[in-house]
């Protein structure tokens, strides 16, 4: 149930947009949510913090106490229905022996705010909170509901975005949503190239595993595990995955070459992709020249956990690996299974998929609903010499349980993605203050040109 915040001496605040959303990163960061355990119900008392202070109506809702997931609401004139703002409370892991500082200590330095979740993905959370709070202090009057979801976890599981649709749909119901997914990507001489992710790949872990009898390492044998499974590994991390085009991937390739001049050269290239008997080639020639734009063709697979033996000198009985498998909408899972196991052709070596529930495969959010349009429009506002373009992910978010559900739901393009800031996984995440506060502005306006009373 919903629950009537107290206005709390916080609801005359008039800082700055950015300011405000600094802060509210810099608290974030300070509340350790690594998963596994989790422990989101830190941010979820936060922000309860946060909106009692405004007046902001919220609940907190979940099967565990110690990883709930937070829901705010600011009314409207039910004019449209619900504009839904969403990002995961939940970071992984950090080795503080990797880092340069705590990671969990968000310290500004080198024009940066370092901090674990500075990048994925509690800079988006701060800069919606911000706006949500911002809204509510002056009292904007809103054509549409605007919900906040803070999730406990976004590869789904028992207490997060799953559990949500199965237990509090209502609360999240909506015409269409933000999440993350979407980026700024600066070129060297030309437009800045704001992707907004309207699909992704799914998931789909992999376990191989070889088995043989345990053994002396003194011993000659031929059916060792350890090599089975190396051998299989290295064929399946190297091994070509078919090219596998999409409406989306087609109009984004198509969109790079003839808007963008920094890849003027895909032109040629793209137009091969269409053909199966030139498409290995010219997925292989973008491979040489950008192996980002290359993984948007095929289906990826990637070595990310090994098991084996117990003692130096004893060869085990068995040998695992985990692979994290970024499989094309268009493929099914039992199509890449089989695949999977022609390329490994050992009969010493099982491939099977993870236990677990699958993430669903959605269609596409499509280009043409109100929110999609209002995103261009406020991008063409603030930055007129840019370029939007519809963007498949790489990686998998919890938008695609949404989408399964029929909500439109946006990767939104609001932080630069730049390589110097490291990757958001990787030791020293950090963002540039200007990127949030950029960020936060332009996502107000977002929210503003989609449910405003106007709109």
């Amino acid at each position: 149930m919903f629950v009537t915040a107290t206005l709390g001496g916080a609801a005359d605040d008039n800082r700055p947009l950015g300011e405000r959303t600094r802060q509210y990163l810099n608290d974030l960061v300070r509340l350790n949510t690594s998963n596994p355990p989790g422990n989101e119900t830190r941010v979820a008392d936060y922000l309860k913090q946060v909106a009692d202070s405004h007046g902001i109506y919220y609940e907190l809702d979940g099967n565990d106490p110690q990883r709930l997931n937070f829901v705010a609401r600011l009314k409207g004139s039910g004019k449209g229905r619900p504009l839904l703002l969403m990002a995961h409370a939940d970071v992984v892991p950090a080795d503080r022996a990797q880092w340069s500082g705590d990671p969990f200590t968000p310290e500004s330095r080198g024009g940066y705010i370092y901090g674990r979740g500075s990048q994925d993905d509690k800079s988006l959370l701060a800069a919606e909170l911000a706006v949500i709070v911002e809204l509510k202090r002056r009292n904007i009057k809103l054509g549409r509901d605007l919900i906040l979801l803070a999730e406990s976890d976004e590869e789904g599981a028992a207490s997060g975005i799953e559990w949500m649709i199965r237990n509090k749909f209502g609360a999240i119901d909506s015409e269409f949503a933000l999440n993350e997914g979407g980026y700024i990507q600066e070129t060297k001489d030309g437009p800045r190239v704001f992707q907004i992710q309207t699909m992704e790949k799914a998931p789909m872990r992999v376990i191989v595993t070889a088995k043989g009898a345990s053994a002396d390492a003194a011993l000659p044998r031929a059916d060792n595990p350890v090599t089975h499974l190396a051998a299989a590994v290295m064929k399946l991390a190297q091994a070509e995955q078919p090219v596998r085009l999409n409406e989306t991937t087609r109009m984004y390739f198509r969109d790079l070459a003839r808007r963008v001049p920094e890849y003027s050269w895909l032109d040629a290239i793209r137009r091969k992709l269409a053909d199966s008997a030139t498409a290995q080639a010219a997925s292989a020639q973008i491979r040489t020249r950008e192996p980002e734009l290359d993984d948007l063709l095929h289906t990826t697979v990637t070595p990310t956990m090994l098991r084996a033996g117990l003692l130096p000198n004893i060869v085990p009985g068995s040998a695992e690996a985990r692979l994290e498998v970024m499989r094309m909408p268009s493929e099914s899972r039992d199509e890449v299974l089989t695949r999977l196991r022609q390329i490994v052709n050992d009969p010493a070596v099982e491939v099977a998929v993870a236990p677990g529930e699958p993430a669903p495969a959605a269609e596409p959010s499509p280009t043409s609903t109100v929110l999609y349009r209002s995103m261009e429009r406020a991008i063409g506002r603030v930055y007129p010499h840019d370029v939007v373009v519809a963007y498949m992910g790489r990686r998998a978010t919890d938008s695609s349980y949404l989408r399964a559900r029929g909500v439109a739901v946006y990767g939104v393009p609001v932080f630069v993605r730049d390589s110097s800031e490291g990757r958001p996984h990787g030791a020293d995440e950090r963002i540039q203050p200007k990127v949030l506060e950029d960020g936060v502005e332009l996502l107000w306006q977002m929210v503003l040109e989609t449910a405003g009373s106007g709109s």
